[in-house]
């Protein structure tokens, strides 16, 4: 028996055929058209962030007394030390084309309070015991002589916080932690130095990542790296205590579960008598010429996860080996991190050299190429006059689209 395969009919006229195939076509058409347009827009927006001159925002300096700033100043190291950003964030803002003199014109306020100039007379390290006194004083004056701080319950006033544990003013992470953010402050935004994926109560508050301060004269020369005679492989100076006499001596060494606690006490033991390694516990002033003859600069955690060993390594040309795990990283959209830089968990410091060699013979010459980009540098440095793309126009671009996303 034969099946006989018949045309499949159906009730749908010739006519509406063709109008439901024209409908798809229109479908299509109004689709492409639309991301087109769609792509047109993020491209002009892009440029437009890329080169603003900040026309659209305004931003408030409150003068207050010097007490709260440039009193700090007679001590020459307020301006040059790592946290310094809290000085020249405040100096290139005041010469910045947002500025306003007009406060019922201006979209954000900024607070100028150095709470990082406090240095220790033990010790020599900023003493932050007296930062939170010190800016409520001032939340206190400016809310008392003007009506913006009330108006919008500080959320559109801006700090910075440029030390260890960024809005939690504290050195130590376990006081910083249980302390938390100053209630007074939780409404506002912060620009810190502290960053890490995750969550983390010293960044429960609208914040703005920057890097730590380094002097743009102090890196100011500078060789490719791809071609200048680098003849130390890896290199790392600063404090790995085996025998710990001070309390940062006992914090680099305690044998405890606190993550990352002992790295630098680990490439002290592993790598100290490694003739590819270049490391040393002694301080040095000198120690940037070292960066500039490095190939590989070693920046792993020490008290907080980040460090200027990181902007020094990039600015002098040293690829960085981050070990810090979780870290944060400032301006990534300019700053590509993963192409300048290598990243080692902080429980693979057995196997750094093995990762090092590796890359020396990989893929070496790339990354060294994306690191001599001058954008990159750039975007790092805080100068005393706000340069396109440098470290404050950063932070300007994220305060133009915090505005913008506001107000939409």
């Amino acid at each position: 028996m034969k099946l006989l395969h018949r045309p499949i009919r159906t009730n749908i006229p010739e006519r509406s055929l063709l109008s439901i195939k024209n409908l798809r076509w229109l479908l299509l058409l109004w689709f492409s058209l639309s991301l087109f347009f769609l792509l047109i827009s993020l491209s002009t927006t892009t440029t437009t962030t890329n080169n603003s001159n900040f026309s659209s925002l305004r931003i408030y300096i409150y003068d207050l007394p010097s007490t709260y700033n440039s009193d700090w100043l007679s001590n020459p190291r307020c301006a040059t030390h790592l946290f310094a950003s809290e000085v020249a964030i405040h100096r290139a803002l005041l010469r910045s084309p947002a500025r306003t003199t007009d406060p019922s014109q201006a979209d954000f306020f900024f607070v100028p309070v150095y709470v990082s100039c406090n240095f220790s007379t033990l010790n020599g390290f900023p003493a932050l015991g007296h930062a939170r006194g010190l800016l409520y004083s001032a939340v206190q004056r400016i809310s008392s002589d003007m009506p913006f701080w009330n108006r919008s319950r500080g959320s559109d006033h801006v700090f910075v916080a440029s030390h260890d544990f960024g809005a939690c003013f504290h050195a130590m992470e376990d006081v910083a932690v249980a302390a938390g953010v100053p209630e007074f402050m939780r409404n506002s935004i912060v620009l810190q130095t502290f960053g890490v994926t995750r969550p983390h109560t010293c960044q429960n508050v609208e914040h703005v990542l920057i890097p730590p301060y380094v002097s743009p004269q102090s890196v100011r020369s500078r060789s490719d790296p791809a071609t200048a005679g680098r003849d130390i492989f890896a290199f790392f100076r600063g404090k790995m205590e085996v025998n710990p006499k001070n309390v940062s001596g006992r914090f680099y060494s305690k044998d405890d579960n606190t993550p990352g606690r002992r790295v630098r006490t680990e490439i002290w033991r592993r790598y100290g008598n490694d003739g590819r390694f270049y490391v040393k516990r002694k301080r040095y002033d000198g120690y940037r010429s070292e960066i500039g003859r490095s190939t590989f600069c070693l920046c792993p955690l020490g008290w907080a996860p980040w460090s200027p060993r990181l902007v020094e390594a990039v600015a002098l040309g040293c690829v960085p080996v981050i070990i810090a795990d979780g870290i944060r990283l400032p301006f990534p959209e300019t700053v590509r991190w993963p192409e300048i830089s290598l990243s080692v968990s902080e429980s693979d410091i057995g196997s750094l050299a093995h990762v090092l060699e590796h890359v020396a013979a990989t893929n070496l010459s790339v990354i060294q190429r994306n690191l001599w980009d001058p954008a990159v540098r750039l975007a790092l440095m805080f100068n005393e006059e706000v340069q396109c793309g440098d470290a404050t126009w950063h932070v300007l671009v994220a305060l133009e689209g915090k505005l913008r996303r506001r107000r939409m």
